[in-house]
């Protein structure tokens, strides 16, 4: 408990009363005592009439997981024990590093809500809460702490997949009726069939046909089983957050959604992580079959604080292989100058392996380059921001120019960009 801001109002008043019975003459100090004894009984009686914390029990509502970047209901229910409930609390979480959101909110009829949001992956548990209540005379305020034990388990957010928004995404693309207009025109042969009007006269195989006398057509097909490598650099780069999530937690959301567009399509998908050093690696298996333990992998990544070796994590990887793939690096660079040893290294793999180059935007610093500017420092903001895009630019358009496929988005548009490429990739055969 502690006094209100009317309990000390009040006792200001006395005070500022006592000075003046003290100074005037004919005033007996004995009405000073009696007014301070009048506070005094006042306030006890009206601490006495207040609930304690005894008077009431508190409970939390939380689910057991959650998504990153995705709203997290937290319903707090007040019991009575012997006394009413106060009309008004106002409730305050002693919030964990993995969430983020309102930290105070108030109950009404001994029930309140609020929706937290997991901003970094891991177990995450809320240890306390403090409520707040007024006395009657709103002389005191009552503010108790309850020690909780609720956990919650942020995992990558996989919400495209279990709404079946990848699945409609990528069935329509790759097996739709958009593909089956342009049936024949893969690479790996699939089945013979009858020969029919309007089919493509350079199906006919001639060969079969001339041993059967009638004509006789081969029915291609897009070549499967390639090898989707999902690479993440966790270096202290993709530690910045971009609309309330770190990066690589933006880059682990959009690669779990293309595993699993890439287990639609046939294909096999691996993961690799490198900072410093090599991390983890799963060999490419069926995308469907593999999810969850890629799931699983990705949850577990680490939040590293230490600069990337791009040469030795590329390098390691390109070990791995044995095979052409199609390379999918989620990496991040401040200038021309850090991004050299990353250029270098993905040139070198993309002479046998299909590279694709994943990188976010920044809307604050397009935003800094945008507005405008008012006074010197607004001025050199501007230009710092503008020379750091043009950079960024031109680090891009190098790796355009040496055949490297290239995502340069905003991450509320990553994921869907991403799996458009994939699909982009399989339609046009370039593995």
């Amino acid at each position: 408990m502690r006094p209100s801001l009317r309990a000390i109002c009040v006792v200001l008043i006395v005070l500022i009363a006592t000075v003046v019975i003290i100074v005037l003459p004919g005033v007996p100090p004995v009405l000073a005592v009696g007014l301070w004894a009048a506070v005094a009984v006042v306030m006890l009686g009206d601490l006495i009439a207040s609930p304690t914390r005894r008077a009431v029990t508190a409970e939390i509502d939380l689910p057991e997981a959650a998504f990153t970047g995705m709203d997290i209901p937290m319903k707090l229910t007040l019991t009575p024990t012997a006394r009413r409930l106060p009309a008004q609390v106002e409730a305050r979480i002693e919030m964990p590093d993995g969430f983020a959101g309102e930290q105070a909110f108030a109950v009404t009829d001994g029930t309140g809500a609020v929706n937290l949001r997991g901003r970094l992956r891991g177990l995450h548990s809320i240890k306390s809460i403090w409520l707040r209540w007024s006395s009657p005379l709103r002389l005191w305020d009552i503010v108790p702490r309850w020690a909780l034990s609720a956990t919650v388990k942020v995992e990558p957010n996989i919400h495209p997949v279990s709404s079946g928004k990848i699945d409609a995404q990528v069935r329509m693309a790759l097996f739709g009726v958009k593909d089956s207009n342009t049936k024949g025109a893969g690479s790996e042969f699939h089945q013979l069939r009858d020969f029919t009007t309007g089919m493509d006269n350079r199906m006919i195989d001639w060969k079969r046909s001339a041993r059967r006398r009638d004509l006789v057509a081969r029915e291609m097909r897009a070549e499967e089983n390639h090898q989707v490598i999902l690479c993440l650099d966790n270096g202290h780069l993709m530690r910045e957050e971009i609309d309330g999530l770190p990066k690589i937690d933006h880059a682990i959301n959009a690669a779990l959604a293309t595993a699993w567009a890439a287990g639609i399509g046939g294909d096999l998908v691996g993961i690799y992580s490198f900072d410093s050093h090599p991390r983890q690696w799963v060999p490419p298996a069926p995308g469907r079959a593999a999810f969850p333990r890629l799931r699983s992998e990705m949850a577990m990544m680490n939040y590293a604080s230490v600069q990337s070796n791009p040469t030795l994590g590329l390098t390691t990887l390109s070990s791995h292989l044995s095979r052409r793939s199609l390379i999918i690096v989620f990496s991040d660079f401040v200038d021309t100058t850090t991004a050299e040893l990353l250029i270098e290294n993905i040139a070198v793999l993309n002479k046998s392996h299909l590279i694709l180059f994943v990188a976010m935007d920044d809307p604050a610093t397009q935003a800094i380059a945008d507005a405008k500017v008012d006074g010197l420092d607004a001025v050199a903001e501007a230009v710092a921001a503008s020379d750091m895009l043009r950079e960024r630019q031109i680090v891009m358009d190098r790796l355009a120019r040496m055949g490297v496929l290239v995502i340069n988005t905003r991450p509320n548009a990553l994921t869907a960009e991403l799996v458009s490429s994939y699909i982009n990739i399989k339609a046009r055969e370039l593995l």
